[in-house]
């Protein structure tokens, strides 16, 4: 009912109050009817009971929802927002609400690079300048109370890095509109100059500063990945965190240990109670019972822990409802009541909701309750199960714990990664051993710091070898080649994927049969076919996490047999392959890259999916991160024997990651220079037709010194990859062409800059291509391909494939006449929309109609052998 409250506009705010006053005067009267009446149409005490309590939460729901949401729409920012053009600049008091998160924006994958912070904030006071409402005269000074996110850019960022929540600031802004995803800000503000502390930070929240930067200092000495992790297990501070282990942990399901969760506050509160189970009984364990300290001073201290916990943790989703749930316990044992989990994870979930009704639509805040109700419902259960089939003890609870966890959780994470993670449960399991020894010390060191510097870094020692474990699981259970199973976004894989971890449940228990009783007479399971089965079962797992290229081939179908060049699907950017056909016959395993896309994930996905293990050569065409950002993931696994970029280093800052990426691979990095010749092998050769190195200015640029090339494949298949070339550069790599009498006329054309609307038409009606190919993300911010480029193109007498709508695209054919493609379209992925491929069967001179694909790939031969290019 939140949720979808949530997204509704405030047009709705009437129809919704009216509802909701209905629903409750309804439920009330249920109650009544109920408490009035023991026989007669409610008969049903326990329905009519659940219908009222339905009808006053949903009340409750929906009037909390609407009183938190309302200043979203009221005052005059959001006025300002929508009415002023441009937008006007006012002078704002504003009080903090979050930590700063800083990141490097890279323009959509196309800039340099630029530091951008975001702070949420409270406007708690408006100066709005004369004009900029019509029809209210200024300046006037407005009080509200209006939520925003502060954007700050570049170097002014330094000023508010170091802010904490609750301190009021004044500063000049420049008044947006809100991204509709934000969901809690109503207006964007974007800062301009340094701004004016009015008030400091709250004594919590200093005190919280302290220990985190503290934490920070202890740890600097630690190697990278401990460095990192160890602040982000303890008080949830990733700012160290390399972006490699991030996506590490994120592959193998183990993203919740990267930052600080639920599971912290749990263990920091077992060793003051001990034992949940025994926490009220005369049994109890831990520090409370050491020091024989009352039940009711206890859970005071308990309830004081968690509230400093979550202070010092900050506000996440998963550390509310591991403190919602922790509280009411300890409101059970200061009352001395028995205490219900399940209860009170519900009623934990329903406060927290209605007194923050955004936690709605936090994944995060879902799957903390969706696991703990695995924890406390299925695992119990399934862990005595394995128990009954001879399972040690420890290990059983362990395995059905994290399995309950992962079934309820998959459903949901795989909306947000594309991906299940084979190989979750096992690095669960081998994290288990190390996250409660790296949670005790590190928040050791958190509270020793302020009193022995010296000493907190001594101890960070210790700390650091379980947080490096952890690092060393994910990266193990990542680099495995099959740890993850592509599977479709959406509802469909959400549902899909629900139901078959229901259908793997029920068989289960026929897998592994319960132990056979004692006595003469009891009836043993026949054992001579269990073997067969479970050795069966792990060849066909260790088939799937491995995924041998051969077999992957006969399942998919993908590659096609005689793929020539395939355009990777990396979202907003570029990525072509080029095979190193074997002399033999077999399929091939190297390959020559150009360009890497903005993903590592994704790079990786499709050489893996194509079976490459080495290549020869990496060509970034320019150095902006569209092109470059997914080199890791060409790198990672594969044997790479050369690196090669543009002699332009723009922009330098990506230029010198390229750089740092081949060093650390131990990969030659080289320049390429119009007129190189190189060869892989017999079937792929290639000519650099662009840059120079004599462009004028007018012509300077990352993307005018992109690297094109003239490729030339078996059979005498021409090929001009362009890059990013922007028409002063494609202008003069034309009359370059004719000024060598070079034949211009290729079979596929690489059209260069995603398809966008800046092309020098000339060089294209010289090229002439049959098929031209646009790499670009689905609903890209940019507009490519432009509609105008796409109907040009096939003006001009080219079939048009673009990976936004078809995925994965191959080149096939042995030759000119026998040209044809492929493609092979992807479900959603992290970054990218679910893709809706469109008709695969264009020719040269029409489309057909738009229809959805029949299978995984998807040959597509028409047209393309009617001209053969003349020679």
């Amino acid at each position: 009912m939140t949720a979808a409250v949530l997204g509704l506009g405030p047009g709705h705010t009437a129809v919704l109050a009216v509802a909701a006053g209905t629903a409750a005067l309804l439920g009330l009267v249920l109650f009544a009817l109920r408490a009035g009446a023991e026989a007669g149409p409610f008969r049903h005490r326990s329905a009519t009971v659940t219908l009222a309590a339905v009808l006053l939460t949903a009340a409750a729901a929906t009037t909390a929802t609407l009183l938190h949401t309302a200043d979203l729409h009221r005052g005059p920012l959001p006025e300002l927002a929508r009415a002023a053009t441009p937008a006007p600049e006012v002078g704002v008091d504003l009080t903090l609400t979050g930590d700063p998160r800083v990141r490097l924006s890279r323009g959509g994958g196309s800039g340099s690079g630029q530091a951008l912070l975001t702070v949420d904030a409270v406007v708690d006071r408006v100066t709005v300048p004369d004009g900029a409402l019509p029809g209210a005269p200024g300046p006037r000074t407005v009080r509200t109370s209006t939520p925003v996110t502060v954007l700050v850019r570049g170097e002014e960022t330094g000023a508010w890095e170091r802010l904490l929540p609750s301190t009021r600031l004044a500063a000049e802004v420049t008044v947006r509109p809100s991204d509709e995803r934000a969901g809690e800000s109503a207006v964007l503000l974007i800062a301009h100059g340094e701004p004016r502390r009015l008030a400091p930070p709250s004594l919590p929240q200093r005190i919280a500063g302290r220990l985190r930067a503290g934490l920070r200092a202890a740890t600097d000495g630690l190697p990278a990945d401990e460095r990192g992790l160890l602040p982000g297990l303890v008080v949830g501070d990733t700012s160290r965190l390399p972006d490699d282990l991030w996506e590490a942990f994120r592959d193998t399901d183990l993203a919740h240990l990267v930052a600080v969760s639920g599971a912290n506050l749990a263990i920091v509160l077992g060793v003051l109670l001990g034992a949940p189970g025994r926490a009220g009984t005369a049994e109890r364990s831990g520090l409370a019972a050491l020091l024989g300290i009352p039940l009711r001073t206890t859970a005071l201290l308990g309830a004081a822990v968690t509230l400093a916990f979550v202070t010092i943790c900050r506000p996440e989703p998963s550390v509310l409802r591991a403190a919602g749930t922790g509280l009411l316990g300890l409101l059970a044992l200061a009352t001395g009541r028995p205490r219900q989990a399940v209860p009170a994870l519900a009623g934990t979930a329903l406060l927290l909701v209605l007194l923050d009704p955004y936690l709605a639509h936090s994944f995060g805040f879902l799957l903390s309750v969706l696991a703990t109700t695995g924890l406390l419902v299925l695992g119990p259960r399934w862990a005595d199960a394995l128990r009954a089939r001879g399972w040690p003890h420890h290990l059983a609870g362990a395995v059905g714990a994290t399995a309950a966890a992962q079934a309820l959780c998959a459903p949901v994470t795989v909306v947000l990664s594309g991906h299940v993670s084979l190989v979750g449960i096992p690095c669960n399991l081998l994290a288990e051993l190390a996250v409660a020894p790296a949670t005790l010390l590190g928040f050791a060191v958190l509270v020793l710091d302020p009193l022995s510097p010296a000493l907190a870094r001594l101890l960070a020692e210790p700390a650091a070898v379980p947080a490096g474990w952890l690092a060393a699981v994910a990266r193990h259970g990542a680099e495995l080649p099959g740890g993850q199973l592509s599977w479709p976004g959406g509802w469909f894989g959400t549902v899909s994927l629900a139901v078959g971890t229901a259908a793997l449940c029920c068989a289960a228990p026929a897998l592994l049969p319960r132990r056979a009783a004692g006595g003469a007479g009891a009836r043993r399971p026949r054992a001579g076919l269990r073997p067969v089965v479970v050795g069966v079962l792990l060849l066909v797992l260790l088939v799937v996490l491995l995924r041998p290229p051969q077999l992957a081939r006969i399942a998919t179908g993908w590659p096609p047999p005689d793929w020539r060049l395939v355009m990777c699907d990396v979202g907003q950017g570029d990525m072509v392959v080029l095979p190193v056909v074997p002399e033999n016959g077999d399929p091939p395993d190297s390959a020559v890259v150009v360009d890497a896309g903005p993903d590592p994930q994704a790079a990786d996905r499709c050489l893996r999916d194509l079976g490459i293990t080495r290549v020869p050569l990496f060509l970034a065409t320019h150095f902006h991160a569209d092109h470059v950002e997914g080199l890791p993931g060409v790198l990672h696994g594969r044997r790479v024997a050369a690196v090669q970029g543009t002699a332009v280093n723009d922009p330098p800052g990506e230029a010198a990651r390229v750089a740092g990426w081949a060093a650390q691979a131990g990969v030659p990095l080289t320049r390429a220079g119009r007129g190189e010749r190189r060869s892989v092998g017999a079937g792929v050769s290639w000519e650099v037709l662009w840059p120079d190195g004599e462009e004028p200015t007018a012509m300077s640029g990352a993307n005018n010194a992109s690297v094109a090339l003239l490729v030339t494949l078996a059979g005498g298949v021409r090929m001009a990859l362009l890059g990013d070339l922007e028409p002063p550069a494609q202008e003069a790599l034309l009359s370059r062409l004719r000024t060598d009498r070079k034949e211009s006329k290729v079979d596929v054309l690489k059209v260069a800059h995603h398809g966008s609307a800046h092309q020098d038409w000339e060089l294209t009606a010289a090229l002439s291509p049959r098929l031209a190919l646009i790499s670009c993300g689905e609903d890209n911010p940019y507009g490519h391909p432009s509609p105008r480029t796409v109907d040009r193109l096939r003006a001009l007498g080219a079939a048009v494939l673009r990976t936004d709508r078809m995925g994965d695209i191959a080149v096939t054919g042995d030759g000119p006449a026998r040209l044809g493609a492929a493609v092979h379209p992807h479900g959603e992925r992290p970054g990218h929309g679910p893709h809706r491929p469109r008709a695969t069967h264009e020719t040269p001179r029409a489309v057909a109609a738009s229809e959805p694909m029949p299978s995984a790939w998807l040959a597509v031969r028409a047209g393309f052998g009617r001209r053969a290019p003349p020679r």
